[in-house]
């Protein structure tokens, strides 16, 4: 962006916090609201915001509001600050859903001034102490119904999130939340129910952290995720993610037949069909560097 302009977080969480330490660093005046008094006072401190207010001041105060909080209340909270803002402001989401999110703020006479995204990012912790320098660099963000924001509002969308190295692509919000269960949603149900499952079979976690490897580490990681955040995004995507829990099932039974029967032969099918994604992840990363 050519000029600083004052930025309103609402959600000081791990991307409202991160987002507001790159964009004070790039110039810009940030400032906050979070339903947590906490968590204002902890941004404060951090200087991730040089001031917290009440939402209706930040929406008056604010040329780009970014709306940061679970995403089962972000449809509300965009209305409510779509009543009060000016024609000359925007605001943008950074949910992980994003059909019901268009589908609430859809009618609304601001609609234009409102630009859906979805920034792929992130880390298995939270609050705004979890806040990271650079986490958005080299990442992309998805935006949903460009065609409904008003141009202006996407063109100064793009070049904010560019500010942050970020590459913006373009994707209908139903193919959006169908894509998400499946690469993204999939994956935390599969860290948590492995969290519990081990916690559950091995009573004695002293053992749990003598025995663990970096394999073990690194796949229940997400498993650290906040369950606040989590559980409002399963839910809002609960169509999806269960259709991709059905075809998981299914994969975790015929793994467990050939596993009962030991059929080594099934199992090295098993595994080198998993190989694939090795394949389909490079040509992704190549098609990624080619587009940009």
């Amino acid at each position: 962006m050519s000029k600083a302009r004052k930025v309103g977080i609402v959600g000081l969480g791990l991307i409202g916090g991160s987002m507001a330490k790159d964009l004070h660093t790039a110039g810009h005046e940030v400032i906050g609201f979070d339903v947590n008094p906490t968590h204002i006072q902890k941004a404060l401190d951090l200087k991730l915001i040089s001031q917290g207010v009440e939402l209706d001041e930040l929406a008056k105060m604010s040329d780009i509001i970014i709306v940061a909080i679970p995403v089962k209340m972000t449809g509300d909270i965009i209305r409510e600050l779509l009543d009060m803002i000016s024609w000359n402001t925007i605001i943008i989401d950074t949910g992980s859903t994003k059909k019901n999110i268009c589908a609430a703020v859809r009618s609304h006479t601001k609609r234009g001034r409102f630009v859906a995204c979805h920034p792929l990012a992130g880390t298995e912790f939270s609050g705004p102490q979890a806040a990271i320098k650079d986490l958005f660099k080299g990442k992309k963000n998805i935006i949903c119904e460009e065609h409904l924001s008003d141009e202006d509002a996407l063109e100064m969308t793009v070049s904010l999130l560019s500010s942050l190295e970020m590459q913006c692509i373009f994707m209908d919000p139903v193919e959006h939340d169908k894509h998400m269960a499946y690469v993204s949603h999939l994956s935390h149900v599969s860290a948590f129910t492995l969290g519990t499952t081990v916690l559950n079979i091995e009573r004695d976690q002293k053992q749990i952290f003598n025995l663990a490897s970096t394999g073990f580490e690194s796949t229940v990681r997400l498993a650290k995720s906040s369950p606040h955040t989590w559980s409002s995004i399963f839910t809002d995507n609960s169509d999806n993610l269960l259709e991709a829990l059905t075809s998981y099932i299914k994969e975790l039974e015929n793994f467990k037949i050939a596993l009962e029967n030991k059929d080594e032969e099934a199992i090295k099918d098993i595994i080198s069909d998993a190989n694939e994604i090795r394949r389909v992840l490079n040509g992704l990363k190549y098609n990624i560097v080619k587009l940009s």
